[in-house]
């Protein structure tokens, strides 16, 4: 087994660090299992193991107030219409996607 003689500096928020770490620790992962485990997968993919990507569906904070109150009457007339899923059937198809 290779001997771990290299060392990561990297700056982050505390806050950050400390929510992350705790989850870790609920896991049982050391932050260096984390990390040597990212850069594996970065070799092995030969990529970022995640997507770095604006959303494509319109957010809140991307809206102006005509387009938010537009797409609030748009929603209110469906449900009046009832165009739209019923909660379950929302809740499996998003859960299909996961």
């Amino acid at each position: 087994m290779a001997t771990k003689t290299a060392n990561v500096t990297a700056r982050v928020q505390p806050e950050i660090k400390k929510q992350a770490e705790e989850v870790l620790e609920q896991l049982g992962i050391p932050v260096s299992v984390l990390i040597d485990s990212l850069y594996r997968q970065i070799i092995l993919t030969n990529s970022i193991p995640y997507s770095f990507k604006l959303p494509t569906v319109e957010t809140r904070d991307t809206m102006t107030e005509e387009q938010f109150h537009a797409a609030m009457a748009k929603g209110l007339e469906e449900a009046k219409a009832e165009k739209g899923k019923g909660i379950d059937d929302a809740f499996a198809e998003i859960n299909s996607g996961i």
